[in-house]
C-alpha cells in the first residue's frame, strides 16, 4: 500500500483520453478482510489517474473510501466528496481531502454524485455500496441516465449478487437486455476498459428526456387538441 501510494504521488503519465471526465465510485467504509480488496481499490485509483477521470465518492477517509480518494488526490485527480451534514463531523467519517459538497441527506446525496458522475464503479462494500450500486442500475433501468454502471468483482466478491441477478432473469423479473446494464471484471484496467466501450442495449421504460421534463415540471405527455 505505502509503495503504491508513493509511486502516485509521484504522478503517471496518461496512458489515454478517456470519454469520462468524472467516475463515481462506490465502496465500503471498512477495508474489508482481504488485503486484496484494498489492492483493488488502489489499482481503481491507479487507472483513474493514469486516464485522468476526476473521482466523486461519498466523503471521509475511512476505510475504501478513505483510499481511493488518498490515493487519486496523491495522484493529481480532482476529488469530490459529497456527504450529508449530520455524518460530516471528523469523529464519524474521517477528513475528506479534495473538494467537500455538503448535502441534507442521504437521497441528496445520491442525486449529487449520480448528476456529477459520467460512470459509477462499485467496488466490495456493505449495505450502503449494495443500496447505492442497485439504484443507479434502476434508474438506467427504467431510462433516466445512460450512464455505464460497472462492478470490480475482486476475488470473486461479486459472484453472488451476479448469479442472483442471472437467476432473476432466469425467473423474469429482469429483462435479459437489462442484464447487459451490469458491466463487471476482476481487475480495474479490464472494468475501465469495457466501460469505455458500453453502449447501452436495453429499452428504458421512460427516455431521459421524459425524466428530465419531468424534473422541470414540464409534462412529456401533450393533450391532444384536435379530439
Amino acid at each position: 500500500t505505502v509503495i503504491v501510494l508513493r509511486a502516485m504521488e509521484k504522478g503517471f503519465e496518461p496512458k489515454t483520453t478517456s470519454r469520462f471526465k468524472t467516475v463515481c465510485v462506490f465502496c465500503g467504509s471498512s477495508s474489508g478482510k482481504k488485503k486484496s480488496y484494498e489492492t483493488g481499490a488502489l489499482e481503481l485509483a491507479k487507472e483513474l489517474v493514469l486516464r485522468k477521470i476526476n473521482l466523486v465518492y461519498g466523503g471521509g477517509s475511512i476505510g475504501l473510501m478513505g483510499l481511493v480518494s488518498q490515493a487519486v488526490h496523491n495522484g493529481g485527480g480532482h476529488v469530490l466528496g459529497v456527504i450529508p451534514k449530520t455524518l460530516m463531523s471528523p469523529q464519524i467519517t474521517g477528513e475528506t481531502v479534495g473538494e467537500v459538497r455538503a448535502v441534507g441527506d442521504m437521497h441528496q446525496r445520491k442525486a449529487e454524485m449520480a448528476r456529477r458522475s459520467d460512470a459509477f464503479i462499485a467496488l466490495p462494500g456493505g449495505y450502503g455500496t449494495l443500496e447505492e450500486l442497485l439504484e443507479v442500475i434502476t434508474w438506467a433501468q427504467l431510462g433516466i441516465h445512460d450512464k455505464p454502471v460497472g462492478l470490480l468483482n475482486v476475488d470473486g466478491y461479486y459472484n453472488s449478487l451476479l448469479s442472483f441477478v442471472d437467476k432473476a432473469v432466469e425467473e423474469g423479473f429482469i429483462q435479459p437486455a437489462a442484464r447487459q446494464i451490469i458491466v463487471s471484471a476482476p481487475t480495474a484496467q479490464e472494468l475501465v476498459r469495457k466501460l469505455e466501450e458500453y453502449v447501452p442495449s436495453h429499452d428504458g421504460v421512460a427516455s431521459k428526456l421524459s425524466w428530465e421534463m419531468e424534473q422541470l415540471g414540464i409534462s412529456s405527455i401533450q393533450p391532444n387538441i384536435a379530439r
